[in-house]
């Protein structure tokens, strides 16, 4: 896997992945940047999210539930002092569904977590990460 991050001005850089995709990422305005991207730390998070939300619709897929809309909502609290790793992450991950059994989602979750999602083995080293699950059925 290859990425590149390239200063543009002030605090704003231009991320792009190996794949061809870009970002801009900004600095706060405390920092001197113009609030034209996601903070770093935001993507890291972002990517927090995806990671797992990625697993759970796969694993509900291949399981062959009728998974129709998965999101992720993270709340995270970082060290006040440097370097400011982030020291507790909560993930509610919001599953929507028809005929969704809670059994199937917790352990789509339950794989991801424990088993898949690179990216939680490794904010796991510094932040507590908790999640709650909730189930919407869909007509």
């Amino acid at each position: 896997m290859k990425a590149r991050v390239k200063w543009v001005e002030g605090m704003a850089f231009l991320g792009e992945s190996g794949t061809g995709h870009a970002v801009v990422m900004d600095g706060a305005p405390e920092y001197g940047g113009k609030n034209l991207g996601p903070r770093p730390m935001e993507m890291l998070l972002l990517g927090l999210g995806g990671c797992t939300a990625f697993d759970v619709v796969l694993i509900l897929k291949k399981g062959r539930h009728a998974v129709e809309d998965c999101q992720v909502e993270m709340e995270a609290e970082r060290a006040e002092t440097d370097p400011k790793v982030f020291t507790r992450i909560h993930m509610r991950y919001l599953v929507k569904g028809r005929g969704l059994k809670p059994e199937a989602v917790e352990r789509a979750v339950g794989l991801s977590v424990e088993k898949y999602c690179s990216a939680t083995h490794i904010l796991n080293k510094t932040a507590e990460i908790t999640h709650d699950i909730v189930i919407e059925e869909t007509a």
